[in-house]
């Protein structure tokens, strides 16, 4: 470039006064510092941001590297005593949502559900509440912070919430295939929409069939924006998405987590243990039998067959021989439970492959009824129990299950056979003396003692010989019936027993007129060649009895994984 063309630049540049540039370096200083203390501010804010992050987070997966003793809160005891005090919690997210600077969780432990509350502040920063709000539902986190006096009525801690100070994800949960709290819906929802949706298909139908039969364009037009309105009521009024029976067993775990669903399966660990403390302290004593067994325990064809190293095996269809067998031992007194299998190929709502089962058998003094009055005893017991001890349970699976607590005494109602034929008869039945109770015919009888006793719970005695099973002692007065009984409530048997055979010769004739093999059940017989008590017992299925104290529709609610025809997984 030449000398003569930077010049001519030169002079093209305006030339600032000593005081304009004097003022323009001021402004560039003060810009600069500006500048400066932005950068500054938005490092400090940063930094705070990052220190902030102390208090929410994905934690890394678990591997027990520390262990810090920190004390934990159950959902379930979370309440007014402890208002203003800091708690630490783990639960599953049930439920977010986001309200500007506030998000809502509710957060659930089996049954238990409480509200948690982050709200935007200084120890609350915005980030905090979008990490909160973007927690998928299922999730399991931890929750810290201070207990407040609220009403929350959607939640089973009414009285209270939480003001988060820290949330930790411990275990982010994917998308689950159906939703708890559909699972969870109680059935009146349901039907209250179907309700509304059917009443609103026959305003639909109303409005068509005017649509047709009119040939007015304005009237047309009108009934075309009608029929349009209706149709989108009818979307918005379905709401719920109704989670079907098959879906829920294909997806048993995330079905486990309903409030009722919890409740179900605590209220039969309940008649477990209260099965067990009543015996105990009748001075009985558990045993294990077997499960695998050389014969069928109660004969016939409903058995799991399986190879035994190249020789004939089945699965035990009770621990019927064998409790027998322990008391020929002379443990005199004796229980179980576990596992039953039943190959019976029938798809109704009160039976399954396989269930838990609650056995009883006891030696006898003078009449098989001592062991009736034990049994008797036995339930009365486990009812009170439950209505006792484990009245939240029950009202968790009322407000998704509605049902009528059941009605029952001590001493229960005893009736013979030829009674409670009579009893069918005069209410229009008609049935053989000798022909085993039908379903339907049980369901009748049940309402006919309540009718006439006042309760759900009774005791059938003396059974047709014709219907029960070969080992069942047959009534000394009358052959056709036997020392027999079953144990009904709402209706439906929930225990099956009877006086044993104890005499080596008779219960091998018996065997014989059943045309069962000797052969195969010679050891059985065998254990009561060498003296054998008087004795009786009883089976009870586990999943029934909670079925039928809370009125529930089908065994499959009260079964963990059920096992029927149909159903081997999950």
């Amino acid at each position: 470039m030449s000398r003569r063309l930077i010049s001519k630049m030169s002079e093209a540049e305006p030339k600032l006064s000593k005081n304009a540039a004097k003022k323009l370096a001021k402004e560039q200083k003060k810009a600069q510092f500006k500048a400066e203390k932005g950068a500054q501010n938005n490092a400090s804010s940063q930094k705070k941001e990052e220190e902030k992050s102390d208090n929410f987070g994905e934690l890394p997966i678990n591997r027990s590297e520390t262990r810090t003793g920190r004390i934990f809160k159950n959902v379930s005891e979370i309440n007014e005593k402890l208002v203003s005090q800091e708690i630490l919690l783990r639960a599953r997210v049930y439920s977010t949502r986001g309200t500007g600077n506030l998000v809502f969780l509710v957060l659930r432990q089996r049954a238990f559900t409480v509200q948690a509350v982050l709200a935007k502040g200084e120890n609350t920063p915005k980030s905090m509440l979008n990490f909160a709000s973007r927690i998928s539902k299922e999730s399991i986190v931890d929750v810290e912070g201070t207990v407040i006096a609220a009403t929350v009525e959607s939640c089973s801690q009414k009285t209270v919430e939480i003001q988060v100070k820290k949330l930790f994800l411990i275990s982010r949960a994917e998308p689950v295939p159906i939703s708890v709290e559909d699972a969870a819906r109680p059935k009146s929802v349901y039907k209250q929409q179907e309700q509304e949706i059917a009443s609103i298909e026959k305003e639909m139908l109303e409005v068509k069939g005017a649509l047709e039969a009119t040939s007015e364009a304005e009237k047309k037009k009108e009934l075309e924006a009608k029929l349009e309105g209706l149709a989108k009521k009818k979307g918005e009024a379905q709401k719920y998405v109704k989670v079907s029976r098959e879906t829920r067993l294909n997806n048993r775990v995330i079905d486990l987590r309903a409030p009722a669903n919890v409740a179900i399966f605590r209220l039969e660990s309940a008649v477990g243990t209260l099965f067990r403390e009543f015996l105990l302290a009748k001075d009985f004593q558990e045993i294990h039998s077997p499960k695998l067994l050389g014969a069928a325990s109660e004969g016939g064809a409903e058995v799991f067959r399986l190879k035994y190293f190249g020789a004939e095996a089945c699965l035990a269809q009770s621990p019927q021989f064998y409790k027998q067998m322990a008391v020929c031992g002379d443990m005199e007194r004796v229980f179980e439970i576990g596992p039953v299998f039943r190959a019976e190929n029938s798809f109704t709502h009160r039976h399954l492959c396989e269930f838990m089962g609650l056995d009883i058998e006891m030696a006898f003094n003078e009449h098989y009824h001592e062991v009736l009055d034990v049994l008797d005893g036995l339930f009365n017991f486990i009812f009170e129990g439950l209505n006792t001890r484990f009245a939240k349970e029950l009202e968790f699976v009322q407000a998704q299950f509605p049902f009528s607590p059941i009605a029952y005494k001590y001493p229960s109602p005893r009736l013979t056979y030829p009674e409670a034929i009579a009893m069918l008869k005069g209410a229009g039945v008609t049935m053989g003396e000798l022909e085993d109770l039908s379903t339907a015919n049980e369901r009748v009888l049940g309402r006919l003692v309540k009718e006439k006793y006042g309760v759900d719970f009774f005791i059938l005695d003396k059974f047709p010989s014709v219907v029960r099973p070969f080992y069942s002692m047959v009534d000394p007065k009358d052959s056709r019936y036997c020392n027999a009984y079953d144990l009904f409530l709402r209706g439906e048997e929930i225990c099956s027993g009877s006086q044993r055979i104890h005499d080596a010769a008779m219960l091998e004739s018996r065997i014989k007129e059943k045309g069962i093999s000797v052969e195969s059940v010679k050891d059985y017989i065998n254990a009561f060649r060498y003296g054998a008590p008087p004795h009786a017992g009883g089976g009870i299925g586990l999943a029934r009895v909670v079925m039928l104290f809370c009125g529930l529709k089908n065994i499959r609610q009260t079964s963990l994984f059920p096992r029927d025809p149909h159903r081997i997984t999950p």
